[in-house]
């Protein structure tokens, strides 16, 4: 009874462990562990790993049973206890490829877990950039929404005034259709805002498996050291998985290789005849004759040659083009760093300075309300775009130091 009275507590329990609120590093943390991509990759590493244990193995035997020298025709026919021919046999034969071609398959398969091996790292790259960015846009969709509440109750503070200001003389009646007009305004901004937190909230569900993800703690400041960055690129986990790629090829141009080899095999029979007449022990060994190697194993050969210098061609394109990748998120990055810094200095300095002055002209008589209404949204447009250029800064740091730094770090 009482186990059944907990039952409903027990099956919050997984609810109760995402309730705490997510720090960055607790995201990232949650993303490694939960995404299922990952865990895609990581079963499919597994998966070559089992299979290496029966790289390079010879093949299982093959066991015969039949007759021999049955008779068909002649005064014998279908008499086989009358002759001393006829014979029942079973035998086992045993494959055996030859030493070269096992162990290239063994290399196919080292190289096959150490593609799989990449192509996880490849995938917990994506998560965590993908988680990174994902926390950041929501800590900074929050904290737009915060800043537009705070200048919106200013407004609404400075436009509740204005039927006292009528009733005195001191605005006209028309002054207040403005001021509700500039909140209506401000009000449908802040709708935008309210669903770019949901938005951003949701991006941050599809990385953690959280189902309403609250984050806390301060949001990480990247420095970006862009030589180092540059200089790691070769050990980047895109150009690992294609070195992997490239041991795939080699491996088989080892199994191509092997193919102009001759192969072997043994078989071992016995044979039963009628019990008047002696029974019979048969063995042999076979060879294979690889004698047609130009029309068979060299285009096999040629092939896989190609497709190795494929890969090594993809290799210089690939690297190429996480170098301009870099190179042009650099440049972005400088150029958001200054745009922020010139709002942060100037745009939003001035935006509040106006609506101080306006406000006191106002108090003065000297201003209307609608000149306190553009004055407070100017003054959101500044704040909001100052914080989107740091979330710009933020997210630029976040990508380059995490997508591009070396798979070691």
């Amino acid at each position: 009874m009482r186990l059944f009275l907990c039952m409903p507590l027990l099956a919050a329990i997984p609810g109760i462990a995402f309730a705490e609120p997510l720090t960055f590093d607790a995201a990232l943390q949650r993303a490694r562990q939960e995404a299922p991509s990952l865990k895609a990759k990581a079963l499919g590493a597994n998966a070559a790993r089992s299979v290496r244990g029966a790289a390079g193995a010879l093949p299982d035997p093959t066991l015969a049973v039949g007759i021999d020298s049955f008779p068909v025709s002649g005064p014998l026919a279908f008499e086989p206890q009358r002759d001393n021919f006829s014979m029942a046999r079973v035998g086992v034969s045993q494959d055996i490829p030859n030493l070269a071609k096992r162990h290239a398959q063994q290399a196919r398969a080292d190289s096959d877990i150490k593609a799989a091996e990449a192509d996880t790292a490849v995938q917990a790259r994506t998560v965590e950039v993908g988680t990174a960015l994902a926390w950041i846009n929501l800590a900074y969709a929050e904290r737009r929404l915060a800043v537009l509440d705070d200048i919106l109750s200013g407004l609404e503070r400075v436009v509740g005034t204005t039927p006292g200001a009528v009733a005195s003389g001191g605005a006209r009646p028309a002054q207040t259709l403005a001021g509700r007009q500039a909140v209506a305004a401000m009000q449908d901004r802040r709708s935008e805002l309210v669903s770019n937190v949901a938005r951003a909230r949701a991006t941050l569900t599809r990385w953690t498996g959280d189902p309403a993800p609250e984050i806390a703690g301060p949001i990480p400041d990247f420095a970006v050291d862009a030589a180092g960055l540059r200089a790691g690129l070769d050990r980047h986990p895109t150009i690992q998985m294609i070195d992997a790629q490239a041991g795939q090829a080699d491996a088989d141009v080892r199994v191509a290789n092997a193919g102009r080899r001759s192969d072997f095999g043994v078989n071992l029979a016995y044979q039963r005849r009628d019990p008047r007449f002696g029974d019979y022990v048969s063995a042999g060994v076979t060879v294979s004759l690889p004698f047609f190697t130009r029309s068979r194993q060299n285009a096999g050969i040629a092939a896989a040659q190609a497709n190795a210098g494929r890969v090594m061609a993809e290799r210089e394109a690939s690297r190429r083009a996480l170098a301009a990748d870099l190179d042009a998120d650099i440049a972005d990055h400088v150029m958001h760093h200054e745009q922020w810094m010139r709002a942060q200095s100037t745009l939003q300095p001035l935006a509040e300075q106006r609506v101080k002055l306006e406000t006191a002209s106002y108090a003065a008589g000297r201003a209307s309300l609608v000149d306190i209404a553009d004055a407070y949204a100017a003054l959101a447009d500044a704040t909001i775009t100052t914080l989107d250029r740091e979330a710009l800064v933020t997210a630029d740091g976040a990508r380059l130091t995490l997508t591009y730094r070396s798979a070691n770090r």
